[in-house]
């Protein structure tokens, strides 16, 4: 049998009856004791709960009782500090002379070391507490292709576990079961749980990091660019809130998807003030990959030694593809070094008038392509990023992410802008120390108006649709 010994941490009669217990096992073979401390606030409770599961009255602090562990069944309550002392010196003939100030001074140590201990297992249950990452819009093929990439631990590492929340409308809740199901099905050792929510108030609960993947079908024939404009500016102002309130204070959240990337961030943003701005981004790196793989083609060799492709702007609409900074590695051409040797890309492609003509020309049928991607290039693209954030980009590489402008390269401040950065350390840095040319900075000036008066006309909308609560 084992003797169970529960009570407060800070219960001098505890104390007692501990030391009595350890000296029994320490001098008795057969004597086994197994103590429990709970704390003083959680003490009544744990108190009515196991007497009530037993059947047992008892109401004192501390509570004893012994378990035949080699016959099952319930235990068989001894009772308190007195009832132990008596069975004590009934059945082994000792009993406990310790005074009550030294029952004081060692109830004061159980207390210390048992919050001690209680703060130590917080500590690694926060270690080991799953990443909570909310998907929006989670019907759609980027999220079916993404969640893949955030449970395979190659984003945040192999001891990482994370656990995925899709959310959308109640139409689509047939499709957020099946890839619930499936995902589960796949078994990843790391995904600690999926999920599928239809209901907006319980968006976001205890987020680390927010996906927003709503898009909008344009068409203008049916309908204004403005009337698209607003219903996103809606979305986000439903969204906002929700983040602020539910959220964790430090959540990432990224934008993605085929239109109003850059608009969407801009009004997360602009509807949640409390939300880190340096925490909202837009991904652009499903340009950066369609440029490489359009360069590497031309230049017959692996795309991914085309380095620091440079996408500027509107990430969903007018952007520049900049190739003045961008590199190849492992190019083969006469002159060959080690690994890290790169070559500028301009000074290799002999045919000139295919960069400024047929490259430029062909950003339009980039676009379409990039566009046509609903799956698997931007969901790489958002685990690319993911990644990046959490564990560092390439030293001394170029990414382009959508940013909040504070008036570099003289952008405009208030918009969210591509512009390049590198990652580090958890966080990111916009690579101001990059010369532009004028005709870049002109181009530049264009992409800027441009998303000055998209984010105006979201304003425009949401103020004229609601002028008391733009007041």
């Amino acid at each position: 049998a084992v003797a169970m010994f529960t009570g407060k941490a800070n219960c001098p009669y505890y104390a007692k009856a501990e030391l009595l217990a350890d000296y029994l096992q320490t001098n008795l073979p057969d004597f086994r004791v197994h103590k429990i401390a709970q704390h003083p606030d959680k003490w009544e409770q744990w108190l009515h709960d196991i007497c009530e599961t037993n059947g047992w009255e008892h109401r004192q602090c501390p509570i004893i009782w012994r378990e035949l562990l080699d016959r099952g069944g319930k235990g068989q309550l001894l009772g308190g500090l007195d009832d132990f002392l008596e069975y004590a010196q009934q059945y082994y003939g000792t009993t406990s002379m310790m005074l009550s100030e030294e029952m004081l001074d060692i109830a004061e140590e159980n207390l210390q070391a048992h919050l001690e201990i209680v703060k130590e297992d917080e500590e690694i249950k926060s270690l080991i507490k799953p990443m909570q990452i909310w998907i929006t819009s989670a019907s759609v093929p980027i999220c079916y292709h993404l969640i893949p990439l955030l449970a395979n631990g190659e984003v945040f590492g192999m001891t990482t576990e994370v656990s995925i929340h899709l959310l959308d409308t109640d139409q689509f809740k047939e499709i957020l079961h099946g890839i619930v199901m499936e995902a589960e099905d796949m078994a990843f050792p790391l995904l600690c749980s999926i999920s599928e929510h239809t209901k907006i108030d319980q968006a976001f609960i205890d987020a680390d990091i927010i996906i927003v993947l709503d898009d909008v079908l344009l068409n203008l024939e049916v309908q204004s660019r403005e009337s698209y404009i607003r219903e996103m500016s809606e979305i986000c102002q439903v969204y906002a809130p929700l983040i602020e309130k539910n959220a964790k204070s430090e959540v990432k959240v990224i934008s993605s998807g085929k239109t109003f990337a850059n608009l969407k961030a801009t009004m997360l943003r602009t509807y949640g003030p409390s939300i880190r701005p340096e925490n909202i981004i837009a991904t652009a790196t499903s340009w950066e990959s369609a440029a490489k793989a359009m360069l590497a083609r031309k230049l017959n060799m692996n795309t991914a030694g085309v380095k620091d492709v440079i996408v500027w702007g509107n990430i969903s609409g007018s952007n520049y593809i900049d190739l003045s900074h961008a590199k190849l590695y492992g190019y083969d051409c006469a002159i060959w070094g080690p690994p890290n040797f790169h070559r500028p890309l301009l000074n290799m492609i002999y045919d000139s008038e295919w960069i400024h003509s047929e490259f430029q020309s062909a950003q339009s049928t980039l676009s379409s392509r990039v566009s046509r991607c609903t799956a698997m290039l931007p969901a790489h693209a958002v685990a690319t990023v993911l990644r990046y954030w959490y564990h560092g980009s390439p030293p001394e590489e170029i990414i382009s992410v959508g940013i909040l402008s504070e008036g570099q390269f003289c952008i405009p401040e208030g918009i969210i802008f591509s512009m390049p950065v590198r990652f580090q350390n958890g966080n990111w840095e916009v690579i101001t120390e990059l010369e532009i040319n004028e005709t870049t900075q002109k181009i530049l000036e264009r992409l800027s108006h441009e998303l000055v008066q998209e984010k105006l006309v979201a304003l425009k909308e949401i103020n004229e649709m609601h002028p008391y609560e733009a007041e």
